[in-house]
């Protein structure tokens, strides 16, 4: 396949799955729980981050494009892999922080996975450099995610007992 169709495939795949991940419960300005925290100084207006998550996401998924298209390159897999994971820990964010109110366990979620985001991107360098730039948003996007995760929780000691948790879905139900 080449890269327009690796890229026509993972971009909205993986633009797709953080959509899903974002409506799996109420987040953002939706979430009453949220409302009701206080919030670090620095927290942006919300409209931002559903704009920068679909940039990052764009961005991720031509990051993989490039790697799938780098047939036989050494590393690969593995490359792949670390991908894998770091999402995987990427979509079970918003459910744990807005979903389940785990604030303490979400900042745990997000340094694990800008551990693995930042692997990656070397693992990416070594196949593709392109693919290491285009990773490169998304780790300073997740470690200002990380600041201000740990600032709620300093600021709200009691954010995991504040309401109670979310029982529903918006996707399903």
């Amino acid at each position: 396949m080449s890269l327009a169709r690796w890229a026509m495939l993972c971009v909205p795949l993986i633009v797709l799955l953080g959509f899903l991940s974002g409506r799996s419960v109420a987040s953002g300005d939706e979430n009453p729980w949220y409302q009701a925290l206080v919030k670090p100084a620095l927290t942006p207006p919300g409209w931002v981050f559903p704009v920068a998550w679909t940039t990052l996401y764009i961005m991720l998924g031509l990051a993989l494009a490039t790697i799938l298209n780098a047939r036989g390159a050494r590393g690969r897999g593995v490359a792949v892999a670390l991908f894998a994971a770091q999402f995987a820990l990427n979509l079970a964010w918003t459910p744990l922080f807005f979903g389940a109110h785990q604030v303490s366990t979400a900042l745990l979620v997000i340094v694990a996975m800008l551990l693995l985001s930042i692997a990656t991107t070397f693992a990416f360098r070594r196949i593709r450099k392109g693919a290491a730039w285009l990773m490169l948003p998304y780790l300073i996007w997740l470690g200002f995610a990380g600041v201000l995760n740990w600032g709620i929780l300093r600021l709200n000691p009691d954010a995991e007992t504040l309401v109670p948790g979310a029982r529903t879905s918006q996707v399903i139900g």
